[in-house]
């Protein structure tokens, strides 16, 4: 694609933002727009972002599941950016008309005590530079249509991060095994959903390794005291106005928000 083009498009995906709309699918538009094109008109959107005084936290990790990548056709996951306005603590009520196609999922976030420099990052770098893990929720926020979306189209719409909201115990990762970290979803006193942390890529702690792999090939890497979420180890479970939504995690406590 050219820059035009790109910018373009990061301008009508933060005007929807701002608008909370859902604009039509991308790569029926673009047919020829592929995976690196969405990463760059991903860092369009957010220097825009950062331009309007916002400030980058962290990073998001998607499609970690085997069961995802087949149903969007890749083989590896994909990231997006966490500002400072989307990061929110357990019992908060988030505003659910801030969000379009409100879905949310259970995740371990996990907090850097040190940077993390790509490619070649281990496993066992990533578990010796984290701080602690927690507890969290990822709302996700779609502002593309979702019947034929693709990983091209996530990706350009910040792999579709709305907000996340931490709580329960924070602990350190020499503590726990955090492959065993179970969930219970709720929705209204009703369990949705349920998952143990190591369906995410076997290990949650393999998903940061692959971001900072990542990142570096776009010149990138993770600082000291950034929150990366690490991927999802339940199905996305739809929300409305006036639900409840409650995760207890074996061991860690619980996380809840409520929409509004």
């Amino acid at each position: 694609m050219q820059d035009h083009e790109r910018r373009a498009i990061a301008a009508e995906l933060a005007a929807a933002h701002d608008d909370r709309s859902i604009i039509p699918l991308l790569t029926a538009r673009h047919p020829d727009m592929d995976v690196e094109d969405s990463y760059a008109i991903q860092a369009l959107w957010a220097e825009s972002r950062i331009a309007a005084g916002h400030r980058v936290v962290g990073h998001k990790i998607g499609l970690t599941s085997k069961a995802m990548q087949q149903a969007t056709g890749i083989t590896e996951p994909d990231y997006g950016v966490i500002f400072d306005d989307q990061v929110f603590d357990s019992g908060a009520t988030l505003d659910f008309d801030a969000y379009s196609n409100v879905r949310v999922e259970v995740e371990l976030a996990f907090v850097l005590g040190r940077p993390l420099q790509g490619p070649g990052c281990s496993i066992f770098e990533v578990l010796d530079a984290t701080d602690y893990v927690v507890p969290a929720l990822e709302v996700l926020n779609s502002h593309i249509e979702l019947e034929g979306r693709t990983i091209v189209d996530t990706i350009a719409d910040n792999a579709a991060l709305g907000a996340m909201v931490l709580g329960g115990t924070p602990v350190r990762p020499d503590a726990i095994d955090p492959r065993w970290v179970s969930a219970l979803l709720y929705r209204n006193q009703t369990i949705e959903e349920s998952g143990v942390a190591g369906a995410v890529l076997g290990h949650p702690a393999l998903g940061v390794s692959w971001l900072a792999g990542k990142l570096a090939q776009h010149g990138g890497s993770l600082a000291a005291g950034e929150i990366v979420l690490a991927g999802s180890f339940t199905r996305p479970m739809w929300v409305e106005r006036g639900d409840t939504v409650h995760a207890e995690y074996q061991g860690l406590g619980a996380v809840t928000c409520r929409f509004e």
